[in-house]
Order: structure tokens, then C-alpha cells, then sequence
């Protein structure tokens, strides 16, 4: 350990755990690397989701999801016109990702359930044995091979039935919900550490709703997207409160959601403005859901712009829904933990913007540092960012148990095995979430990297690679090859972070 390191650790033994002013925080960076181990019970998993890998999209009476719809259109939406029907087929090897997980020395796998494979019209009216079997089985068998599970809930693929009633544009979604979540606690529980309720509803309520990027791709009113988060927010405390009240106390699991955010850092830290447009950018994003969930309501900067703009654009009522003191008081407070999915920064000014949605109402523009390392995504590598967001996380709601959900790094594939990016991502982004941990005290659980292998990456299809594994989709077999990054990974899970070495 080198002694500006040394300074740091007698700082937070003998005064605390240091607090940010403004400008302190956005200058908040040390590109030096730095070493340490994380807590002794820290854990490491790896991810995926449903669609994006179980294929099998109608077999043993599975119903039709948003995303089996979407993807069937014509012309089709993808843009190398390919569909999740069979995407890495691990709907039938399930056992291969398992010793998969195995082999990458993983404490426990994060997946998402498929509602229509389980409920086919997404209700509890007709349950499919054969979608309970095959969560069994794999639930048996990562407990067979030492590993924990922590389960999704809902990762993006409504049952179309469901959709066909408004979708999470019907406020009964919440009570449909609740219906499925019961099937999932009763029928998987006892293997089930942690729940996630939804992935990321930024996500799919602004680019599915009022947007046709993603699933469903429905073109409703622009306002759409704060209806749709109004909604998924009920149906989240729903479940939370049966895992609570019918569940939690035989199971000892714990019930949270997953959240995702960029971190937005000021154009410049020594403008008032873009210090309060960066701010303004991060309540829109992250805030949106976590004040409710925090403090019983949406941001107070997004209720006076919202619902100002609402007004001037001759709206009756603001665009931004209000909670009754039911609902504020059933959504604060419902979670045991939070999930955070983070790959990027952007830089932001402050800006004056008419459009009437959520990307106007922010009166921010964002933009990226041509220095900055991208990738094929388009999330730009900029590890120091991830320290960031988890020091705003603490700051803002308290420090709350946080377990990261997803970080991770695309390609397009032509790099084969030997994946250097992906290797230095994840060395320079765990290295700054230690940094995050063991000087500035933040309350990180855990760390998951996406993917366990490359999938079908939504509207991009197989275009972009997120995996530690290669898959080969043109064989029928899907056959798994492990990349360079998946030992560069092993060993920091192995030595829990970056010890220092003689």
C-alpha cells in the first residue's frame, strides 16, 4: 500500500467517512488505482434475463410475451431482423450456465422469470407446470453447486394478453402484479435470497410508452412514461408488501428493485448552473422512482417543472401523476435493499427546453467527452463515474443497502475470445467501487456483471455482446466459450477486490 492510500484508511479510522460539498463531489476523482479488499461478506454474481436468453419462446405451453410480439412484427424492429425464440437456448441448458457460473468462481446468479412462462395469460387462472418445472430445476441446481439466487421479477417481457388491457398504461396492472408475484414467493421462495420486483422501469416506461424503441412500441401520448412509472411503482409496493406480510418471515429473503442511472456530472463544476442542471438530471433519472420509494414522493424539482410546463402547455391536470397518502405511505419505504444498474456518465449544461416530456421537462442538455473510451453500445467508459453514483446514492437516501445489479461492457463481437475492453472495464470499474466502499464509506452488498454470456440485446438483437462467454448462434448446439475477461474476473473474486501483492 503506497502512503497516499495509507492517509486515506487512518482518515476513515481516526474521523469518519468523509462528506462532499458540491464542487468537492464533482471533482470527486483519483485515477490512481488502488488497492484493497472489499468486506469479508461481499459477494459476486453475474446476470442475465429471460427473453434476452431462455429461448424456447413457445414450447410446453409457455404464452406470447410483448417482446415474442414485437419481435415477429413486420419489418422486423431489430436491426439484424433476429428474435429471442431461441437466443442462447438456455431454456434446455440450463445446466451448462450453471457449471458456467461455476467455473467463473460466482456466489450466486442473477435471472429474471419469464410471466408468460409460468402464467401464459398472465394470470393465476392458468398456471404452467412445465414454466414452474423448469425455475425449479434450475433453482435445485445452482443449490446443488454451492450458489445462491437472486430472482427478477419482471425484466421487460409482459405477458400479451396483459398488453392487449393497456399495459402498464392500466393502473390494474398493479393488482395482476401482486397475482404473479404470489405464484413466484409460494412456488420458489425457499431457494430465493433476494427479490428484485422490476428492472429498470426508466427503461421500458419511456423507450416502451410514448416511444416504439423498445417493446411494446406503443406510440401514446408523450406523457405516457410518468403514467407508466406511476404504475409500475404501485404494482412494486404491492409485491413488496405480500413478500412482507405472507412471505419474508419462513423464506428469510429479502425484497428490493433495481434501479438504472447514468451519473451526470456538470460540463463545468464551476458553473452554478451545470452543478444544478447535473442535479436536475440525476432527480429525473434516478429519483424519479427513488424518492417515492425514499421519501413517499416524486422529486420536488420534478413536481414544479412538470407540473408548470403542464400548465403553460394548456394541460387540465399536471403530466406528473400525484400520489393519495395511501399510496405515498404503501411505496415509502418498500424495500429491504436497492438494486443499481450503472454504465455510463454524461455531461450535462443547463438548458431551456419546450418539448413536453420527460426529455423537455429536464431543461438540461447531456452530451459525452470526445476523450471519453466508448463502445459499441454507445455507454462511453468512465469508471470514475461509477464512484460517483454510489456516493450519490449515499448521500441522498442514506447510505441504504445497495447491491449493484448489472456493470458491464459491449463489443461487437469481432474481438472473438480475446476481449481487452471488457478486461479493463471491469478491472477500473470494481476498482472504483472499492474506492467507494473502503474510503468513502458507501453501503455496497455486492457486484454483478452483465452478462454471463452474450445474449439477445433487445432491439440490437445479436449485433452487441455483453457476455464473459462467447455464444456461437449459428449453431443449433449454442455452443459457450469462456473469453479472456472471465479469468480477470475469477481472480478478483478470488482475492475479493485487489490485495496488495509482494
Amino acid at each position: 500500500m503506497n502512503i497516499i492510500h495509507l492517509k486515506f484508511y487512518v482518515l476513515v479510522v481516526f474521523f469518519g467517512v468523509q462528506s462532499y460539498g458540491f464542487t468537492e463531489f464533482y471533482n470527486l476523482s483519483d485515477d490512481d488505482f488502488f488497492y484493497g479488499t472489499f468486506p469479508t461478506d461481499f459477494e459476486w454474481g453475474f446476470a442475465t434475463a429471460s427473453y434476452q436468453v431462455e429461448g424456447g419462446w413457445n414450447e410446453d405451453g409457455k404464452g406470447e410475451s410483448i417482446w415474442d410480439e414485437f419481435t415477429h412484427r413486420r419489418p422486423n424492429p431489430v436491426v439484424d431482423n433476429s428474435t429471442g425464440d431461441i437466443a442462447c437456448d438456455s431454456y434446455h441448458k440450463y445446466k451448462e450456465d450453471v457449471r458456467l457460473l461455476k467455473d467463473a468462481g460466482a456466489n450466486y446468479y442473477r435471472f429474471s422469470i419469464s410471466w408468460s412462462r409460468i402464467l401464459p395469460d398472465g394470470t393465476p387462472s392458468n398456471i404452467n407446470q412445465a414454466g414452474l418445472d423448469y425455475y425449479n430445476n434450475l433453482l435445485d441446481e445452482l443449490k446443488a453447486n454451492g450458489m445462491s439466487a437472486m430472482v427478477t421479477l419482471y425484466h421487460w417481457d409482459l405477458p400479451q394478453p396483459l398488453e392487449v388491457q393497456g399495459g402498464w398504461l392500466n393502473e390494474t396492472m398493479a393488482d395482476y402484479f401482486e397475482d404473479f408475484a404470489r405464484v413466484a414467493y409460494k412456488n420458489f421462495g425457499d431457494r430465493v435470497d433476494k427479490w428484485l420486483t422490476f428492472n429498470e422501469p426508466w427503461v421500458f416506461c419511456v423507450l416502451g410508452y410514448g416511444n416504439t424503441v423498445l417493446a411494446p412500441g406503443v406510440p401514446e401520448p408523450l406523457h405516457s412514461h410518468y403514467d407508466c412509472i406511476h404504475n409500475v411503482l404501485k404494482a412494486h409496493a404491492n409485491a413488496y408488501h405480500l413478500y412482507k406480510n405472507e412471505f419474508q418471515q419462513r423464506q428469510n429473503g429479502k425484497c428490493g428493485i433495481t434501479l438504472d442511472s447514468n451519473f451526470y456530472q456538470p460540463a463545468d463544476v464551476n458553473s452554478r448552473a451545470d452543478v444544478e442542471a447535473a442535479e436536475r438530471a440525476q432527480q429525473f433519472s434516478h429519483a424519479w422512482m427513488g424518492s417515492p420509494l425514499f421519501h413517499g414522493k416524486y422529486p420536488d424539482v420534478m413536481r414544479e417543472l412538470v407540473d408548470a410546463k403542464s400548465k403553460a402547455d394548456g394541460f387540465l391536470t399536471s403530466r406528473l401523476p400525484t400520489f393519495d397518502s395511501y399510496w405515498a405511505g404503501r411505496i415509502n419505504g418498500s424495500l429491504d435493499f436497492l438494486g443499481l444498474n450503472h454504465y455510463s456518465t454524461e455531461l450535462v449544461q443547463a438548458s431551456v427546453e419546450t418539448r413536453p416530456d420527460w426529455w423537455g421537462d429536464r431543461n438540461v442538455t447531456t452530451f459525452r467527452d470526445p476523450s471519453w473510451e466508448g463502445s459499441v453500445s454507445g455507454k462511453d467508459v468512465v469508471p470514475w463515474g461509477f464512484r460517483k453514483i454510489l456516493n450519490w446514492i449515499k448521500n441522498t437516501y442514506g447510505n441504504p443497502p445497495l447491491y449493484v445489479t448489472e456493470n458491464g461492457y459491449a463489443d461487437d463481437g469481432t474481438v472473438g475470445l480475446n476481449d481487452q475492453g471488457r478486461i479493463r472495464f471491469y478491472t477500473k470499474y470494481t476498482n472504483e467501487m472499492l474506492k467507494a466502499v473502503n474510503i468513502d464509506g458507501c453501503n455496497v452488498k455486492s457486484y454483478t456483471a452483465w452478462s454471463l454470456m452474450d445474449n439477445f440485446e433487445w432491439t440490437n438483437g445479436y449485433t452487441h455482446r455483453f457476455g464473459l462467454h462467447w455464444v456461437n448462434f449459428t449453431d443449433p448446439q449454442r455452443q459457450r466459450l469462456p473469453k479472456a475477461s472471465v479469468a480477470t474476473l475469477r481472480k478478483i473474486i478470488q482475492d475479493n477486490g485487489f490485495p496488495m501483492t509482494n
